[in-house]
């Protein structure tokens, strides 16, 4: 039996402006499943489930820039009150940020290879103030984050 490479998804975060965005809506109930832990619903089920389950993460588009990853730890199937069925991805609860990394806009979700994923940062000490997403970027850019 062949274990399958990792595999990531990318989405854009819609109507988050950042990262404190999305845990604040990943606390809220609506964005929980029944055993508390975060989902994103999507309406296509992924192909290749089984690579983003051998340990791949959803990576964050926020306004065209990569931030932040979450593990994925199941897919489950949700009913929606129209009787469609959708996946719904369980994500690890912990937002792990990531090294700021430019992406132009795009619909729905899409597959992330291991080697094109950002490299996450180190976690935040107390005391840090955090950077404008828009000067995080520019820094990446500049190779100095």
């Amino acid at each position: 039996m062949t274990i399958p490479t990792p595999l990531h998804l990318i989405k854009l975060c819609v109507g988050a402006d950042g990262i404190e965005d999305l845990a604040a809506w990943q606390r809220d109930p609506r964005a929980l499943g029944p055993d508390g832990l975060p989902r994103h619903v999507t309406r296509m089920w992924p192909k290749r489930a089984e690579a983003l389950l051998a340990g791949g993460s959803l990576y964050w588009v926020f306004r065209g820039t990569v931030l932040a990853r979450q593990r994925i730890l199941r897919l489950d199937p949700v009913i929606g009150e129209d009787g469609v069925r959708r996946c719904g991805i369980v994500l690890e609860p912990d937002i792990v940020r990531t090294a700021p990394q430019q992406r132009s806009a795009f619909q729905g979700w899409r597959y992330l290879k291991p080697q094109d994923a950002p490299a996450d940062l180190a976690p935040a000490r107390p005391g840090d103030d955090a950077l404008p997403p828009e000067l995080d970027a520019a820094l990446a850019e500049l190779g100095l984050r």
